[in-house]
């Protein structure tokens, strides 16, 4: 295993850990969530540089548009989370009320 499949492993596994572990606020869970995508966008992109190959070359753009999309709906959640409770704190939140 190279130092650089390394390092998105272990970027990967890190974001996953700290979205597993600091589930108070609803910007810190958006954090690990982007540092995820950013990740495996990241290895998407140099995929096709360590192959040689050209036939992967839409995925990274994919990956990154959706990401984007993640990215706005999450803050927009966090807006409409802010306004109507007072804090972006995940107990606040309750899946059962409107």
């Amino acid at each position: 295993m190279s130092f650089l499949h390394l390092s998105f492993y272990s970027a990967f596994t890190l974001s996953s850990l700290g979205l597993a572990f600091h589930r108070t606020h609803l910007v810190s869970v958006l954090l690990c969530l982007e540092s995820m995508m950013l990740s495996m966008y990241i290895a998407l992109a140099t995929l096709p540089i360590e192959n040689q190959t050209t036939s992967f070359a839409l995925m990274p753009m994919l990956m990154l548009t959706f990401s984007a999309c993640e990215a706005g709906a999450g803050l927009a959640m966090l807006v409409a989370s802010t306004r109507t409770h007072g804090s972006d704190h995940l107990h606040n939140l309750n899946i059962l009320q409107c």
